[in-house]
């Protein structure tokens, strides 16, 4: 039985989205592959636990209806699990076992609960998988935005045939396979009686009908494995963890149905200067105790490279000075955070006869 979702990132089911947010990003610096001790397996299962809750939609059918929820969305009618107009018929007069569901098959009701693209003759039409990449990025790519360019090696569909698994100019013929009806039929003999089981015809993958000639390229797939290069654009102010997808960049699905997505996790490397708090900026600067004391400006860094911050008299180690608009923009382009600077006043070490005699002076005066 696959593992829950909650489990996997270690939170109770009514967590918070900070709180997802934090075991994620705690749990994808662990097991990232990158590191020593990663487990690439075991990273895959954490972002995509989190892809699902994450989002508020998602995490919602997830809780109704487990990990079958992306075919389980809707109520009876609509993709949703009503077994009313089963009729389950038990054995039959000659001994054989009957499974009669409203006229239909198994087939027709396990793809009517778990949902997909069907075709004329009741195939499901699979969607291409999504495929998940990690990119890594600087704290100042971070800060500023910037772009990369992912080298993916998936399934597209076929540029000889157009993704039909045909070759160009042959026409169509009836499935000699299963004689145009898309099912093959199979009956197994036991004690209990005969078994009838109907599944997607292999040959036309559920469609009745074949190419005279298959595609030369993609040997009637439709689909063929590739290299491709995109490029992506990580917006500034990204978390570290946070996840960029792209609709229909995954692999192309089964003749002409829909594209998976493509999901980016992004990780920011760690600064040796500066760390991120929300929007703001943290960053550490010592002050000489003389300028503490009597006041003055010391150079400090920023991203954007030296600036000069006054330091009042009387400036106590351990006091945070604020730095307006020099901290991380906010990703929807609606401010900036701060630049918080914690000052630590250096007591030196060794002092000179003078300078003893004056720290004695002022003692005195303290008293």
């Amino acid at each position: 039985m696959a593992e829950n979702y909650y489990d996997i990132l270690g939170v109770p089911k009514g967590a918070s989205d900070d709180e997802i947010k934090k075991a994620y990003r705690k749990l994808a610096h662990k097991y990232h592959p990158d590191k020593s001790g990663g487990d690439e397996k075991k990273f895959k299962e954490i972002n995509q636990a989190y892809q699902v809750l994450s989002d508020k939609a998602k995490r919602e059918q997830y809780d109704r209806f487990g990990q079958t929820f992306e075919g389980a969305q809707g109520g009876p009618g609509a993709g949703g699990f009503d077994f009313s107009g089963f009729d389950f018929g038990g054995f039959n007069r000659q001994g054989d076992f009957n499974f009669e569901f409203g006229g239909g098959d198994f087939e027709d009701i396990f793809s009517s609960i778990f949902g997909g693209a069907r075709g004329r003759t009741g195939q499901t039409k699979r969607r291409g998988s999504d495929i998940q990449v990690d990119a890594e990025i600087s704290f100042e790519e971070m800060v500023r935005g910037t772009e990369r360019e992912i080298t993916l090696r998936k399934k597209v569909a076929c540029d000889h045939c157009k993704g039909t698994g045909g070759e160009l100019g042959t026409a169509m013929k009836t499935c000699p396979t299963c004689h145009g009806s898309g099912r093959i039929q199979k009956i197994t003999r036991s004690i209990l009686g005969s078994f009838s089981q109907v599944s997607t015809c292999s040959e036309c993958e559920g469609t009745g009908q074949i190419f005279e000639k298959k595609c030369a390229k993609c040997g009637g797939k439709g689909r063929a494995e590739e290299t491709e290069k995109i490029k992506v654009r990580i917006p500034a102010g990204i978390e570290d963890g946070g996840v960029i997808s792209i609709s229909g960049a995954g692999e192309a699905g089964e003749r002409g149905s829909s594209a998976g997505d493509l999901y980016i996790a992004v990780h920011v490397r760690p600064h040796p200067k500066f760390t991120r708090r929300g929007l703001d900026i943290l960053s550490t600067e010592y002050v000489p105790f003389s300028v503490a004391a009597l006041g003055g400006e010391v150079a400090v860094d920023t991203l954007d490279g030296k600036l000069n911050l006054k330091i009042p008299a009387g400036t106590q180690s351990g006091e945070t000075f604020r730095i307006k608009n020099k901290g991380v923009p906010e990703v929807r382009g609606r401010g900036n955070g701060h630049q918080l600077v914690k000052v630590i006043v250096k007591i030196p070490k060794k002092l000179s006869r003078e300078q003893k005699r004056l720290v004695e002076e002022l003692g005195k005066l303290e008293d």
